[in-house]
């Protein structure tokens, strides 16, 4: 579904993303791990078009999507959710919903689906749906994070970009959010590309991960061999400081 091919992007003279290639099929989860700086949320970025990729090709479904805007991005199937939520505060639930339908909406053949998948996002997360007129802002952080996610939704995408969903949440309320990801994977066939901080809790959920440091992909496999990898488990599982502690 998805193939990066030699990408390279930059913030300013800062080259964050140096040749890296990888690969989704339809119906996978990916989980991207790697320190802070490592350059995962820039991958999300360039893949969304924000930070567009200054060499190299973007293939989505076969179609090239290297230098497309962000907003044909989303209307080819990709929706991102951003790292830190970024609902808009001062709106209700309701409108930052539908504010992810935008692109949709233009069309006047899309409104009856944009209301069923409205009411698919409150069957998902019942408690936007007790809180549709209340004000973004005054939600919880989870609750925050459930509305990003089901505005994003809303674009109805084929694949979707998630980074860190689990940032600053409850142990609980990460079950439920990845409980959520799984489901969509499972009745939606969505596939997703997971930067997650919680590596345990990301190749857990994920069928394959690639690890990140400084711009590049130092390794990749499925979940279960990067969990029993060493080099994984000292660097982002903390295995040895468990084993120091206990001795």
């Amino acid at each position: 579904m998805l193939r990066l091919k030699n990408i390279n992007s930059y913030y300013g003279q800062v080259h964050a993303l140096k040749n890296v290639s990888l690969h989704l099929a339809k119906g996978e989860i990916v989980t991207l791990i790697g320190a802070n700086g490592a350059g995962k949320s820039t991958l999300l970025n360039t893949l969304s078009a924000i930070t567009p990729a200054r060499s190299g090709e973007l293939l989505f479904e076969g179609n090239s999507i290297t230098t497309l805007s962000p907003s044909r991005i989303v209307e080819l199937g990709i929706s991102q959710v951003p790292e830190g939520r970024q609902v808009f505060k001062p709106l209700s639930v309701e409108d930052n919903l539908e504010l992810g339908a935008y692109l949709r909406a233009r069309k006047r053949a899309e409104k009856g689906a944009i209301r069923d998948d409205l009411a698919m996002i409150y069957e998902l997360f019942p408690r936007l749906k007790e809180r549709r007129k209340q004000m973004a802002g005054t939600l919880s952080g989870g609750e925050q994070q459930m509305l990003a996610i089901g505005r994003a939704l809303m674009a109805r995408p084929r694949l979707l970009l998630l980074d860190e969903p689990s940032m600053g949440l409850a142990p609980l309320v990460v079950q439920e959010i990845f409980r959520v990801v799984e489901a969509l994977r499972k009745e939606k066939g969505t596939t997703v590309l997971l930067v997650e901080q919680n590596a345990k809790a990301a190749l857990t959920l994920a069928d394959r991960g690639y690890v990140m440091e400084t711009g590049k992909v130092i390794l990749e496999g499925p979940s279960g061999e990067l969990l029993e990898n060493h080099e994984v488990q000292r660097a982002y599982l903390g295995k040895e400081k468990k084993e120091i502690w206990e001795r």
